[in-house]
């Protein structure tokens, strides 16, 4: 199993966008990864198609170095992510530490409330292009982006080359 030395944490809340949560976690899980699920707080939080997950521990209980890789889902998720100030934070450590982030769809957000994007060649879903060229980064219209320690892609239809990429960078790390 190519991630079995591997620590991966995912960002849980409500109003996220289920299969960006599901597939990634269990492809991760498939190849042997450790997996962590953060949200603001230990509590059951609904994806936008009705899927439930507890997040088995609050933001404030994780460290960054802890971990080699995170995984943000989109869908509406990452909107109320970036209100949590520790979240937000948890992605500045990740990059400063140039550990794995990966994002897809809306995930963007919190890469730019983050300030992460600067200077780097991302994507994410179309609508927030703005956001990200605003925030200095350099938007692609590709189904999987990798820039440095940054793994971005648009949607779901995106979600193959998304986990290939994940694998194949943190697999060979």
């Amino acid at each position: 199993m190519k991630l079995s030395n591997k620590k991966i944490v995912y960002f849980i809340e409500d109003l996220y966008e289920d299969l960006e949560f599901w597939y990634p976690y269990l492809r991760m899980k498939e190849e042997g990864a450790e997996t962590l699920i953060v949200g603001p707080k230990v509590k059951e939080y609904s994806g936008k198609r009705g899927l439930t997950i507890e997040a088995q521990i609050g933001i404030l209980g994780v460290n960054a170095s802890d971990f080699d890789a995170l995984i943000i889902p989109g869908g509406y998720s990452p909107d109320r992510m970036r209100r949590i100030p520790e979240m937000v934070e948890f992605v500045k450590k990740m990059n400063e530490e140039n550990k794995i982030i990966a994002a897809i769809c809306h995930a963007g957000w919190m890469l730019v409330s983050a300030d992460v994007v600067r200077d780097k060649n991302v994507t994410s879903f179309f609508s927030i292009k703005d956001d990200i060229e605003n925030a200095g980064g350099k938007w692609k219209d590709q189904e999987v982006v990798h820039d440095k320690n940054i793994i971005t892609s648009r949607s779901p239809e995106d979600l193959p080359a998304f986990c290939r990429k994940i694998i194949e960078i943190l697999g060979s790390n």
